[in-house]
Parts: C-alpha cells; structure tokens; sequence
C-alpha cells in the first residue's frame, strides 16, 4: 500500500508516492496555475501520474493547499496566493481519484513532517516558517497541530511587522505582513531580480544581494520575536525555497529575534528546517497515512 503526498506551492506542485515508514518514494513536479479549477486538474494529473509509477495499491491522498481550510467541513474559505476559495477541495478531490482524500494547509503539513521524522523531532512545541513565493506558517503545540477554533489558525505569515508597509499580496487585504516584508517575493521586489538569484549572488559574496537577504532577515526576526512571546516554542524552523539562504538570513532573523523578544521568550533555537522541498509532501503524506489508520 502507498500513499500519495502533494504540496500545493505558490509556484509549483510537488507530489511523491510515501511508503507506510513515510519514506518518499517516486516523486514529481507541476507548475502552479492561479485558476482554482485548473488547480484541481493539475492536482489530479500528477496523482494520476505518480500512481501509474507503482504496481503498490494507493489507498488515500493528503493535499498541503496555501489555502485557510475550515476544519469541520473540510471546504477551503480563502487562498493568499491563488485563485481558489469557497470549494470543498476535499470532495472534489475524493470524487475524481476514487480514494480518500485528507486535506490540511501546506505549512501545517510541512511543520507536521519536520516534527515526526525532520529537524523538529524531539520537541513538542515547534513553529515552522516556509520562506517562499509567500510565507507560511505552522505550529505545532503540544506535539499537535494547531490549527485553530475553525482550521484557519496559524497563518503566521499575515502577522504585521510593518504597519505601513507595502500591500500584501494578491488576496490579503493587509499591509506589511510577513509575508511582503520577508517572502521570496519580497527580496526580489527589492533586490529587482528573482530570489534565487539574490541567493546565489549572496552566496557567491555580492554585498547588495547579502545587504537585501539581511534585511529580510530581520523582519523575519521581529515576527518571529512576536511569535515567540505569543507561543514559547522550544525551536524554530525555517524553510521554503528562500530557505535555501541558510544562516545569510537566519543569522540576522536570529539576531533581531533575540533582541526583542521577552527574555524568558528569547531562547528557543532558529534553525533551518530539514527536509527541503519535500516536506510539504511528506506531511502530506502522514496526512494520508493518518485517514488510512482512522478509517482501518
């Protein structure tokens, strides 16, 4: 029996068959369309594909959507990012593949991964921040998800660390969150190239480009300093594809977090997440692995 995993990213979307030790197995990659009907399709396309790759029967599906999903009913209320809001994703989804469907915001999956089998293992309080085309958030208290009164907690990416900062993006109808202060976005609207370049010319010891990931940094660092006096994690994780920086914008995240967070507040570890891009498939997948054993 296998299980198929797929995290629904602002750009693409990543799937991987996941075995019953939650081992990645064959995986692959779509781009993201913005249309919330082409969206399904696309999900159901590499679903599709990735289980023609085994003779193993799949059994359920877990899908991470950049999506506030109400928990009771499974239907997504909004997304950030893409055009997808008002559906019941879950049925949809359960109807066109033929298997049970588990649905979950794309940073609680990532988060739930790094805390089973990643850089969270061994804490029961964990905050996970996914730096990419956005930012997401996930929280782990307890040694559980939290997601909320309703599912739609934990977006940690819309808290406001600049009060009259640029719009944020697409569906948000805020100003200086996380999100378009520290996001792969962000640094790319600043810096006048993509993230990735900015990443690679920082590492290469471009001052202007170490100059943009440290300013991203340290708003990363004053949200994480509210995060840390609202939650008290014992560590947090960072990830996404901006991740990818590590300590060039860690360390000042780190840096301004410390500074001002409460004393007691200000000890957890800020460290990079673990399991890279396929977190968000992996927690999926437990996502997956969870309704096989709660239907068994």
């Amino acid at each position: 029996m296998l299980v198929v995993g797929v995290d629904v990213g602002g750009t693409k979307i990543a799937g991987a068959l996941v075995a019953r030790d939650i081992s990645p197995r064959a995986s692959s990659t779509l781009p993201t369309p913005v249309a919330g009907s082409a969206l399904i399709d696309a999900v159901v396309e590499l679903v599709d594909g990735l289980r023609a790759q085994s003779d193993d029967a799949l059994v359920a599906v877990g899908v991470g959507l950049p999506s506030l999903i109400d928990a009771p009913t499974g239907r997504v209320r909004m997304s950030a990012n893409v055009d997808l809001a008002d559906i019941d994703v879950r049925a949809v989804l359960a109807d066109r593949l033929g298997v049970p469907v588990a649905i979950d915001n794309d940073a609680n999956v990532a988060a739930l991964a790094e805390h089973r089998v990643g850089a969270g293992v061994g804490h029961d309080d964990v905050i996970m921040l996914t730096v990419g085309t956005g930012v997401g958030g996930g929280v782990i208290a307890a040694g559980q998800v939290f997601r909320g009164g309703r599912g739609t907690g934990a977006e940690l990416g819309h808290v406001v660390v600049q009060a009259d900062g640029p719009p944020c993006q697409r569906n948000c109808p805020n100003r200086g969150c996380l999100e378009t202060m520290a996001s792969g976005t962000a640094i790319a609207r600043d810096a006048g190239m993509p993230a990735e370049e900015v990443v690679q010319l920082a590492h290469a010891g471009d001052a202007t480009a170490r100059a943009v990931l440290d300013r991203a940094g340290r708003y990363l660092g004053v949200g994480l300093a509210s995060l840390a006096n609202i939650f008290n994690p014992g560590v947090f994780l960072i990830g996404g594809g901006v991740g990818a920086a590590g300590e060039l914008l860690i360390a000042p995240a780190r840096e301004e977090y410390r500074a001002r967070a409460l004393p007691p507040n200000a000890e957890a570890q800020v460290i990079a997440a673990a399991l890279g891009p396929t977190a968000g498939a992996i927690g999926a997948g437990i996502l997956a692995w969870e309704l096989v054993e709660h239907h068994a």
